[in-house]
């Protein structure tokens, strides 16, 4: 295998378009669009996405939160700190582009029709939203498989229904790992649906993306179209083995990008592979089989078909019926039953409307029994609000923690079962049949099949609802038109439907056992006569009868029992007492008692009943059945119908004459029986009134209560709503007040570093703020901060501070002077106007810098200069000192006399100069006294017989500089010299 060039997947790539480059194409020319939903504390999820993103992903993102409708959403300019994408919030048809990242605007619904963003007020600002919802479904929709639903952290359920539709339409779905949201609500009721593909940590999920956008965009190698098929068909039978439900006539295209995701999912590349992988997983198995069934669907999906449905369609198959008339309506492929509990909404409302009570019998099916699970249960997530009136959630829906639940009026409308619509027997005499969104996965003659079957299902004159997506094809003959938008057809009278149902049900049964068409030809020879005479004498001379439980619970039916048990009204049941016509619920209830109590029989038991206006007479059995091993026993019971026998004229003549008084006997205990009986039954009748009457009370209380709490879970909703975004406007601020805060460490740590005194005024001249270098001008302290500065002794005594930083809040002239401080220090003070970001002027901002080393230095400047032109001036030789006594200047002349250069002389000790000529300890004193004293001499004798000059007579005389700032800066030293 080593060798072997690893083989791309054929399903993966190709058979879902046809071919790898065509996949490749579509995602090329159609990048996906990320729509991201979140709440309470999806901030820090968003900037944790963003921050492991790449910026050239080739992706579109749409960010949907949750916010304030009053309050400026600061998220646009957050997310843009963390990427290098153009961050933008989003306007009305701006249309999106990859690689660039969307925000939803405060107070704003958001969907996407043909990637444009489509922008809308929403009816309330506030209450119960569901704007991730809207979004998503519209993404679903708009881009189908190139749609990607994420859910971040926040509360309540929001996204739920739409990652439902974007998993429908076959694009990815992620949802954030519930243990590291800040809030687990919305991730958590996603991946309890069923429909997220991944459950990653936020910053695991772009890589994610990347990887699943590769493995579908990049071309394999494409093998030849035989080896597609093969793939395709293999895995097929292998679900087929496995299931028992056969998709080979399902759309190949639809299929196969169904099984290219779980494969993509799994990061497996070859058919082979999946395969081997199915029969080692059977948990994938029933994934793969739950992703192809495809359950989407909605309340009154296509509100407009409903609205046709309830004010035309209906009431025409209602017209002119009787009180004992049951309308049948059969919901084929109903998902989680939104469309049947719809449709028996729309019929409770016309009862209601038209004060007409009618029995309604709704089946609705399904192959998923999963889905048929969850409709039955009839509870639906707080999202079905954007598709049911707030009338009719108050109506006929239960508020319940943590969704809407059915209310029992219309649940017992509908029976829900498991059912394999291309296999399994239609339903008939049905006067609605609704099939919407199922046909459009099949192929051409699987919806021919179903078609044929459908006309069968209905009464003439019965109609059949699809969906905008569907049509009849070319069975026209079968089918007239009522509306071609919303697809509602009239079936037409045709004697074709019946045998190709009939065909279609005998190829059913060969198909589902798997048998091939020789086997039956065997199976007829070898038939055994015994059993087939057992079956023909039980056929035709058996009596009618039920196998029932120990408690009466129906589990077989032979033979005709409608003239002996009927449905009972109410829920449905299949109780046979409760069945049980008038007459024979009291025999029938002691003679299961007696065998299921005591294992005694009851044979052929004569008991008189009410069928159809007519009083039937017949012989009721029951025997108890032994049961196997490890099974309970149940219960035998047949019902005989009884024919007096012909009795001759001597006969009767004898009978009479013979017991006289034991009929007449017979005759008063069956009257007195009789009145016991009914007197039983009135006062039974009182006691059901009372307790009616009670249960009424009771109900009323109940709805009350019930009204009550709806308004407080109402209440609770806009609350939690109004919480949702304070928590996500409170995000945004505590980011900007950490940068905010940063800013302000920054200034903090500037103003302390710059050794300027700063204070900041109000426009009333009191103390906003300072450094600590102002405490050299004012005596302040921290506790300061709010007086007037009026208040606070100024250390300056040569200018009125508080009043030049009055004018300059009249004027906005700004003042700025040099001042002397306690005769040593100088200070450079400016008054500037202090202006806000606005141009608005709040106060005055006064600076205090220390320029007294500023100052000695340019004095020293100057006096060097001034110097310099003196020295050069004069003709006698002269040297300038500083306080160390050291050389900072000499004249021309002096080096001419001495014949000495700059570099032997300046910086050097006097003492050092000539040999230690000058190195005179009374010199040194006269000296040091100038220098601190300021004690001048003049003509002070040095003689010395200086180095290549010679001997030499000189007379010294010294001065004091003293510099601008009041301290001495040099000696001059200037010499008269004598050969």
């Amino acid at each position: 295998m080593g060798s072997e060039k690893k083989r791309s997947n054929p399903l993966s790539q190709a058979m879902v378009a046809g071919s790898a480059e065509s996949v490749a194409q579509d995602l090329i020319a159609c990048p996906s669009v990320v729509g991201i939903g979140a709440s309470a504390g999806g901030l820090e999820a968003f900037e944790q996405f963003f921050r492991a993103c790449p910026a050239d992903s080739g992706m579109a993102f749409v960010l949907v939160s949750h916010l304030d409708p009053g309050h400026v959403s600061l998220l646009t300019e957050i997310i843009q700190r963390v990427t290098a994408m153009p961050v933008l919030e989003a306007v009305d048809q701006l249309e999106v582009e990859p690689n660039h990242v969307y925000v939803i605007p405060p107070n704003r619904d958001m969907a996407i029709l043909h990637r444009r963003l489509q922008l809308s007020e929403p009816a309330e600002p506030r209450g119960l939203r569901m704007p991730v919802d809207f979004f998503l479904r519209s993404l679903a929709e708009d881009q189908q498989e190139n749609a990607v639903g994420i859910i971040f952290s926040g509360t309540g359920s929001d996204g739920t229904l739409g990652l439902r539709a974007v998993f429908g339409a076959g694009g990815v779905t992620l949802a954030q790992e519930p243990s590291s949201a800040k809030y687990d609500g919305m991730p958590s009721s996603a991946i309890r649906s069923g429909y997220v593909t991944h459950v990653l940590p936020v910053d695991k999920m772009p890589a994610a993306l990347q990887a699943c956008a590769r493995r579908l965009a990049v071309p394999p190698e494409t093998p030849p179209e035989p080896t597609l098929a093969g793939g395709l068909n293999h895995i097929l039978m292998q679900l087929r083995t496995m299931t028992g439900h056969d998709f080979s006539l399902y759309k190949k295209s639809t299929v196969g990008r169904r099984i290219a995701r779980r494969m993509s999912l799994h990061t497996i590349d070859d058919a082979d592979v999946y395969i081997r992988f199915l029969k080692k997983n059977p948990a994938e198995v029933r994934l793969l089989f739950k992703e192809l069934l495809i359950n989407v669907t909605s309340f009154f999906r296509d509100p407009d078909a409903f609205v046709l449905l309830q004010k035309k369609i209906l009431p025409e198959l209602l017209k002119g019926q009787s009180g004992d008339f049951v309308f049948r309506v059969w919901v084929a492929g109903c998902a989680t039953g939104e469309e049947a509990y719809s449709i028996a909404i729309l019929l409770r409302e016309l009862m209601d409307e038209a004060r007409q009570a009618f029995k309604v019998q709704i089946y609705s099916t399904d192959l998923a029994d999963e889905a048929i699970a969850l409709a039955r249960a009839g509870l639906y997530p707080l999202n079905i609000a954007q598709d049911v009136s707030p009338e009719r959630l108050q109506r006929f829906f239960v508020r319940e923690e943590g969704g809407y639940r059915i209310k029992k009026e219309v649940r017992e409308m509908i029976v829900f079962a498991v059912q394999n619509v291309i296999k399994d027997p239609p339903f008939t005499r049905l006067d609605l049949l609704c099939c919407r969104n199922l046909m459009i996965y099949l192929e051409p003659e699987l919806q021919n099949r179903l078609l044929v079957a459908f006309h069968y299902a209905l009464k003439p004159g019965g109609v059949l609802f699809l969906s905008p997506s569907e049509s009849i094809g070319n069975h026209t003959e079968l089918f007239s038109s009522i509306d071609r938008k919303w697809k509602l057809y009239r079936t037409n009278p045709s004697l074709k439907t019946s045998s190709a149902v009939m065909a279609r049900g005998a190829a059913g049964i060969t198909e589902g056992g798997g048998k091939i068409p020789g086997e039956g030809v065997r199976k007829v020879s070898e038939t055994n006569f015994v059993e087939l005479t057992r079956r023909v004498l039980v056929q035709y001379f058996a009596p009618a009868s039920v196998v029932t439980d120990l408690k009466g619970d129906i589990f077989y039916v032979h033979g005709d029992t409608g003239k002996y048990l009927r449905p009972a009204p109410g829920q449905a049941s299949l109780n046979v007492i409760e069945m049980a016509r008038d007459g024979l619920a009291t025999e029938l209830h002691a003679a299961i008692s007696a065998a299921a109590a005591e294992g005694r029989p009851t044979l052929d038991r004569p008991v008189q009943l009410e069928s159809d206006g007519k009083r039937v007479e017949l012989g009721l059995s029951v025997r108890l059945l032994p049961g196997t091993e490890g099974r309970p026993s149940l219960l035998l019971v047949s019902f005989q119908d009884r024919v007096p026998a012909a009795a001759g004229p001597a006969r009767r003549r004898r009978s009479r004459q013979a017991e006289p008084g034991r009929i007449e006997e017979l005759e008063r205990d069956l009257a007195y029986l009789r009145e016991s009986y009914q007197t039983t039954i009135e006062e039974q009748q009182a006691s059901q009134e009372e307790l009616k009457s009670i249960n009424e009370e009771m109900q009323s209380t109940n709805e009350e209560l019930q009204s009550t709490n709806e308004e407080l879970e109402t209440s609770k909703e806009e609350l939690q709503s109004v919480n949702e975004e304070l928590i996500t406007v409170n995000a945004e601020l505590q980011a900007k007040i950490e940068q905010l805060s940063g800013m302000q460490n920054d200034m903090k740590n500037l103003l302390e570093n710059v050794s300027v005194g700063i204070i900041f005024l109000d426009r009333h001249l009191s103390i906003r703020s300072f450094t600590r270098d102002a405490m050299r001008i004012y005596r302040l302290a921290a506790s300061d901060i709010g007086r007037p500065l009026n208040d606070i002794k100024s250390r300056v005594h040569e200018l009125d501070l508080l009043e030049a930083a009055a004018g300059v809040l009249d004027s906005l002239v700004p003042f700025e002077r040099e001042i002397c401080l306690n005769g040593d220090t100088w200070m450079l003070v400016r008054i500037q106007p202090y202006r806000t970001l606005d141009n608005v002027i709040d106060g005055v901002l006064m600076t205090f810098t220390d320029i007294t080393a500023r100052l000695k230095s340019v004095a020293v400047q100057e006096a060097l200069t001034l110097a310099d032109g003196i020295v050069q001036t004069i003709r006698e030789p002269l040297i300038v000192l500083d306080g160390a006594l050291k050389v900072v200047f000499a004249s021309q002349s002096f080096y001419d006399i001495f014949r000495v250069g700059p570099e032997e002389t300046v910086g050097r000790l006097i003492y050092q100069l000539g040999d230690g000529a000058w190195n005179i300890n009374a010199l040194r004193q006269l000296l040091e006294s100038t220098w601190v004293g300021g004690q001048e001499f003049s003509d002070y004798p040095v003689e010395h017989d200086f180095p290549g000059v010679g001997y030499k007579k000189i007379g010294l005389n010294a001065r004091r500089f003293i510099g601008k700032t009041g301290e001495p800066q040099w000696v001059l030293l200037s010499m008269q010299v004598t050969p």
